[in-house]
């Protein structure tokens, strides 16, 4: 893997080397390990902190100028572009419902249902989760394990500058209609966002259930229920409402199964 690595940073320091056969199968061992799994661009670490491999989204970037436009036939659809579609999803494991498509180069694993949505390339969307209906996955997102992107949710993706931290959903959160999380955002384990929230990697998240508020800029802690705010900002022309998350309450442990989820949204009037 090493010697992988530092061919794909001599490859980046040097774009002539992108017409040499050695170079072309560097990149395309790559994109094939992250088609996988085996390879991620960023991933946990022991301490609960997330590691971004600066060098594999470098291989996806140089990956682009080595594909040519062709036409892709799937049943009565026809796409016209660069990347190839991912395809053997009944040998993965996975429902796909059309016109659901996944780029080749992202990760999906078993159990995960795709509604129609899309999953862009660099993209890792884990085990038991669901994309629902027009829900998008960008480039190097990372989804955890039993996560549901709700109807609409847009998952923001990151290619450049390679040192951009992607999108980090953790495990078991539910990400509610119509949001949006862009720019490196992480949302925590077993977080909700009611419906319309917006997280950026510079949002400002207020826990409001304490005697004093608790700011966090673009990263919810686990369990957090979140549902959109505003705060006020001075400006030259006067004070403005902004938009910011607001922390309202916390996911408790009977409400970790999703029959019980409703409820618990619900109690804490959290719109989905």
């Amino acid at each position: 893997m090493s010697t992988l690595q530092t061919t794909i940073e001599q490859i980046w320091e040097d774009r002539q080397l992108l017409t040499t056969p050695s170079a072309k199968d560097a990149i395309a061992e790559v994109i094939e390990q992250v088609d996988k799994g085996t390879l991620r661009v960023a991933e946990p670490l022991l301490n609960g902190d997330w590691q971004v491999n600066e060098w594999v989204k470098k291989a996806i970037v140089l990956y682009f100028p080595l594909q040519q436009m062709k036409v892709e036939e799937v049943g009565i659809f026809q796409y016209h572009d660069k990347m190839k579609l991912k395809t053997g999803y009944d040998a993965l494991g996975v429902r796909v419902v059309p016109p659901a498509v996944a780029r080749y180069g992202s990760y999906i694993s078993k159990g995960v249902i795709l509604m129609p949505s899309y999953i862009n390339i660099g993209a890792y969307v884990d085990a038991g989760t669901m994309v629902d209906t027009w829900a998008t996955v960008g480039s190097c997102a990372q989804i955890g394990k039993d996560v549901h992107l709700s109807g609409g949710v847009g998952i923001g993706g990151v290619l450049e500058p390679p040192q951009a931290a992607p999108v980090i959903i953790e495990d078991g959160a539910f990400i509610g209609s119509r949001c949006i999380v862009v720019e490196g955002a992480r949302i925590g384990k077993k977080a909700v966002l009611g419906a319309g929230v917006v997280i950026t990697g510079s949002s400002k998240v207020i826990d409001v259930t304490g005697d004093s508020p608790v700011e966090y800029v673009g990263r919810v802690p686990e369990n957090s229920v979140v549902i959109p705010g505003s705060f006020t900002k001075h400006f030259p022309a006067g004070d403005y409402q902004v938009p910011c998350a607001l922390i309202i309450g916390k996911r408790k442990e009977s409400t970790d199964l999703k029959t019980s989820l409703n409820q618990a949204l619900r109690e804490n009037n959290v719109a989905v």
